[in-house]
């Protein structure tokens, strides 16, 4: 195998056997993906990018449906308790967004970017 036509045979061969390997196992998974949507109500709406408003940042996803009459308990929103030098918001909650972590891996604090009440 140390010849250079011996490597390409030999890739040649891994991705002939990915390839099977994928058009075998293809039909499985999406009937498996198929049924977990079904299962949790996704549609392929839910499965689209989320959309940027006209200043660039991230909308609100849309809030999803409850059929069969359910009732749901939906949590109002929680107070930003962080500004980021561009306005930026955060509550506290969650990840911690790309601003503030960029920002803290420069040294800064947390407590820096704190909204006083």
């Amino acid at each position: 195998m140390n010849n250079l036509m011996d490597i390409h045979l030999q890739i040649e061969k891994l991705q002939k056997q990915a390839a099977d390997i994928k058009a075998r196992e293809f039909d499985k998974t999406v009937q498996d993906i198929r049924a977990k949507m079904q299962a949790f109500g996704i549609t392929a709406k839910d499965l689209q990018t989320v959309k940027r408003g006209a200043k660039g940042k991230k909308e609100a996803a849309p809030k999803k449906r409850i059929s069969m009459g359910a009732t749901k308990n939906v949590a109002k929103p929680v107070a930003a308790k962080f500004r980021g030098p561009s306005g930026e918001t955060w509550s506290g909650r969650g990840l911690t967004p790309r601003w503030l972590a960029t920002l803290l891996d420069q040294g800064r604090h947390k407590d820096d970017f704190a909204i006083k009440s």
